[in-house]
């Protein structure tokens, strides 16, 4: 189940999964976020928390990805909260993100406040305790490919 959470506003979007995330809870969420994202001109931040979710099925994943593939431009910070360790979070969030643009971070459940400050800030708070999982540029910006001569 996802919920949409109150501290969204302006542009930051945030949202919680409780229990196992569906295709059908994708579904509700991402158009929801495609229509934040026709209403704002800028890249937004959004921010996950993902302390109750005990896993994902494979079309939800799969959903995931397709939707930030599309709009990997659109999204400028992403904010992962979580109450497992940031290495066990990285494991299952890093391969959807890894074409995505944005700057990834995690905070701990207890350091949410912390993630909505960054989400919704446009320049990083130095104060801020932060874990970077992902620094945004891009999956193959200093891919040089090797046989081009073939």
């Amino acid at each position: 189940m996802i919920e949409h959470l109150q501290e969204s506003r302006g542009p930051a979007f945030g949202f919680a999964v409780r229990g196992k995330l569906t295709a059908e809870d994708t579904t509700g969420l991402l158009a929801k976020l495609d229509t934040m994202i026709g209403d704002y001109k800028k890249p937004i931040g959004v921010l996950a928390d993902l302390t109750r979710m005990e896993g994902a099925d494979w079309t939800a994943r799969w959903n995931e990805m397709r939707f930030l593939e599309r709009h990997t431009s659109q999204i400028a910070r992403l904010a992962i909260v979580g109450a497992y360790n940031w290495e066990e979070i990285a494991s299952m969030v890093l391969v959807a993100t890894a074409a995505l643009q944005a700057q990834t971070r995690y905070y701990q459940s207890s350091e949410l406040s912390h993630a909505w400050h960054w989400v919704k800030m446009l320049k990083h708070d130095e104060e801020t305790p932060v874990r970077i999982m992902y620094p945004g540029h891009g999956l193959f910006q200093d891919y040089t490919p090797e046989y081009m001569g073939i």
